[in-house]
C-alpha cells in the first residue's frame, strides 16, 4: 500500500500539478487574447478602471450579496476560503513541498486547519444541497456541478480522518491513499469545470467591460443580418 501512496504522491500528482497549471494557463491565455483582440477591433477603446476596480473587489469581498442573502453568501464565502488556506497552508502539505523543492512557507496551526477542514466539508454540502433544493439555481445547475462539490469535499473529509486516526474507521494506508488520488483529481477538475473561476474571477468585471465594445462597422452588421440595413435609425 505504501508503494501506492507514493505514485499517488509522485507521478500521480506531478501530472493532476502540471495539468492544472497548464489548464488555467490556456484559460487564461485566451480571455486575454479575445479581450486583446475585441480591444483592436473597438470603436471606443477607453475602459473605466477605477470602476472595474470597484467592481472586482465587490466580487471579491461582497459585503452586499451577504446582506441580500445572508446564508447562501456567507456559506459561499467560507467554502471558498477554507478550500484554499487549507491545501495551501496545511503544514503537512508545506513539508512535502519543502522535501520535493526545497522551498516553503508558514503554516496555520492544526487547530485551525482542523476548523477549516470541518467548514470546507459542512459548506460543500450545504452548497450541493442548495442547488438542488433552490428552484433558482436547480435551473441552472448540471448534475456535474454537484458531483464536483462532492469531490472537494472527499480529500477534506479523507485528511481530517487521516490527521485523526481515533476517529478513522478504516486503515491509514487506505485512507491517505484515498485523500491523495481525490486531491490529485480535485487539481484535473480545476480548468474543466466551474472551480477554474478561482483564478478566472478576479478578471471577470474587465473581461465584461471588453465585451461591450463593440467594433466600429457591429451597427450595420448587424442591420444586414437582420435584413433591415436599408431602414433609418
Amino acid at each position: 500500500m505504501q508503494a501506492w501512496i507514493e505514485w499517488a504522491r509522485g507521478p500521480v500528482f506531478i501530472f493532476s500539478f502540471s495539468f492544472m497549471v497548464l489548464g488555467l494557463a490556456r484559460h487564461v491565455a485566451l480571455t486575454v487574447w479575445e479581450a486583446g483582440r475585441t480591444m483592436r477591433r473597438a470603436g471606443d477603446r477607453s475602459l473605466p478602471l477605477v470602476a472595474i476596480g470597484r467592481a472586482t473587489l465587490k466580487w471579491l469581498f461582497p459585503a452586499g450579496a451577504i446582506a441580500r442573502n445572508a446564508l447562501f453568501s456567507s456559506t459561499s464565502v467560507l467554502f471558498h476560503a477554507a478550500i484554499l488556506v487549507v491545501p495551501i497552508f496545511l503544514a503537512g502539505h508545506i513539508a512535502l513541498w519543502t522535501r520535493a523543492f526545497g522551498i516553503g512557507w508558514p503554516a496555520i496551526p492544526n487547530g485551525v486547519a482542523d476548523v477549516l477542514t470541518l467548514l470546507a466539508i459542512v459548506t460543500a454540502v450545504a452548497l450541493a444541497v442548495q442547488r438542488l433544493t433552490a428552484r433558482a439555481t436547480r435551473a441552472i445547475s448540471r448534475p456535474s456541478d454537484h458531483l464536483v462539490l462532492l469531490a472537494v469535499a472527499l480529500p477534506f473529509a479523507t485528511g481530517f480522518l487521516t490527521m485523526h486516526p481515533a476517529l478513522n474507521p478504516f486503515s491509514f494506508e487506505s485512507t491517505m491513499l484515498l485523500h491523495v488520488m481525490s486531491g490529485n483529481l480535485v487539481l484535473v477538475l480545476m480548468p474543466l469545470t466551474k472551480l477554474s473561476h478561482a483564478v478566472l474571477l478576479p478578471g471577470t468585471q474587465l473581461i465584461s467591460k471588453v465585451g461591450w465594445h463593440w467594433p466600429l462597422d457591429s451597427g450595420s452588421r448587424v442591420g444586414a443580418a437582420l435584413g433591415k440595413e436599408a431602414e433609418r435609425v
